[in-house]
């Protein structure tokens, strides 16, 4: 039995498409063009253009007409760190290795708050609901395209204690867990980390620039981490968008720099903790 002809239309433009013959970024024809190249209604040309939306091969802009999409690089985050400090710095880190790709990233100034613990929050840091805590953003960028979003949670008694630079609007150039061992003597001895696949939320389909019907999920990932003591002094929450981010866990005795199939470059990628 033939497929229907919305899907023998979709058929046609995504080979069209795979062979280069519509680029990424190429304008794809009207919905009249199609209508009259395909010699369907124009119910059966959206219900095609629908089917390869959804797959993510093209994409609607409003007032502009449909487009070949962009071809994603991903970009490779290791979540394999060191424990003790996560590789953190507050962010550069994160601006050697995708520099190293080579690409060009860029972060956001952290955006400092003081909020209320609540939800998981509270809970992994194992404060009453409404204990006040310190957060820090930040927006991360490969070429422009805005790549990750991050913000790690430190409870005030930190900032009480002398850890100053934790309500402060810069970046900490030595990172964050170098500069907690330093002022307080607070050592991260490991940490844990949370992973979950959620549909994108409004704040992430703003920032990401994703369809708002849900079809790209975005990884969530908590790192909860923990002094020598065993208690915990900092969770970090960071949102990647499936379209454009992989991961990495390397266990035993595995060489650096492997290509890691499906794209993207195997080096090491982004550090978790800040």
């Amino acid at each position: 039995m033939p497929d229907p002809l919305y899907r023998q239309i979709a058929e046609d433009l995504r080979q069209r498409i795979e062979s280069g013959e519509l680029g990424h970024g190429d304008r794809l024809p009207s919905e009249l063009e199609l209508k009259e190249r395909y010699d369907a209604s124009r119910n059966t040309v959206r219900d095609a253009v629908k089917w390869l939306t959804t797959r993510g091969l093209i994409q609607p802009r409003p007032g502009q007409g449909t487009f070949v999409a962009e071809k994603i690089d991903p970009f490779v985050t290791n979540l394999t760190v060191d424990p003790a400090t996560g590789r953190d710095d507050d962010g550069h880190v994160y601006l050697a290795e995708v520099t190293a790709t080579p690409r060009k990233p860029t972060l956001s100034d952290p955006r400092v708050e003081i909020q209320q613990a609540s939800g998981a929050i509270a809970g992994e840091l194992r404060l009453a609901e409404g204990s006040t805590v310190v957060s820090r953003s930040q927006r991360r960028y490969i070429e422009e395209a805005p790549w990750s979003l991050r913000t790690s949670f430190y409870p005030m008694t930190l900032v009480e204690r002398g850890a100053l630079k934790l309500i402060q609007a810069i970046n900490i150039k030595e990172g964050a867990a170098a500069y907690l061992a330093t002022e307080l003597g607070l050592h991260q001895a490991g940490y844990r980390d949370k992973i979950m696949v959620r549909a994108p939320d409004a704040n992430d389909t703003a920032f990401f620039m994703m369809p708002d019907d849900g079809r790209v999920a975005v990884f969530e990932v908590l790192r909860t981490a923990f002094d020598d003591r065993g208690l915990p002094f900092r969770v970090t929450v960071s949102v990647y968008p499936a379209d454009r981010n992989q991961f990495e866990v390397s266990v035993g005795s595995v060489p650096r720099g492997v290509a890691v199939p499906g794209g993207g470059a195997g080096i090491g990628g982004e550090a978790l903790g800040r």
